[in-house]
């Protein structure tokens, strides 16, 4: 079996390859629109977040403008999406929050950014990630469950105990691409019920698959 060392390896050298400017798949045009769409995303699939974003930012393109609406009706934009009532709480005591203390600008701080409704590590690590190149490493249930299976973990408990193996682990330059990389293998070949093993390029390196092996 690969040392730990040499799977980080692997997997970067892999992904470099195959994908080696990897995206998030939600759609938006400012760092207010991202801070939107990732807070909607929430245990809510990105395809269903991108039907829904278009009217809400045609709507509120500002965070002042979302700053002046209501719960309701924000409401009556993102029901589609899981957990409505909260997210359009949230999202509005977060712009009033936005425009009032931090001058409508997103905060390139983690732990600033979470003092906004709606905020919490996870979505601040995804923003500070994705916008300012942060080495943050946003775990949600794909990068924890692809992170185990191949090993790069090792009998972490929660998000934060993975976080933590992770950003150790990768080269910090690294990071802010691994974390969508390990969200896209997740999301499309090491999917939860049944991992397309057949069609993945690290079954060499991946304990789950050398587990599978043996029986």
């Amino acid at each position: 079996m690969p040392s730990k060392k040499e799977r980080y390896e692997f997997f970067i050298e892999y992904f470099k390859k195959e994908m080696p400017e990897p995206k998030t798949e939600l759609d938006y045009k400012s760092s207010f629109q991202l801070l939107v769409a990732v807070i909607l995303s929430a245990q809510c699939t990105d395809k269903r977040v991108n039907m829904v974003t278009p009217k809400l930012f045609e709507t509120y393109p500002t965070p002042i403008a979302l700053s002046n609406s209501t719960p309701e009706e924000v409401y009556k934009i993102i029901r589609s999406v899981t957990y409505p009532n909260n997210k359009s709480k949230n999202l509005v005591s977060m712009a009033k929050k936005l425009v009032e203390k931090f001058n409508s600008e997103i905060p390139e701080d983690s732990e600033k950014l979470q003092e906004l409704d709606g905020v919490g590590r996870k979505t601040a690590n995804v923003v500070t990630s994705v916008l300012f190149n942060h080495p943050n490493m946003p775990v949600d249930t794909h990068v924890f469950r692809v992170s185990a299976r191949i090993g790069l973990t090792t009998n972490a408990k929660t998000p934060l105990e993975a976080e933590k193996q992770l950003t150790k682990q990768f080269p910090k330059d690294i990071i802010p691409l691994a974390h969508h990389w390990l969200i896209l293998h997740g999301r499309y070949t090491c999917i939860a019920r049944k991992p397309k093993c057949n069609q993945c390029g690290l079954i060499s390196i991946c304990k789950y698959y050398q587990g599978l092996e043996k029986h």
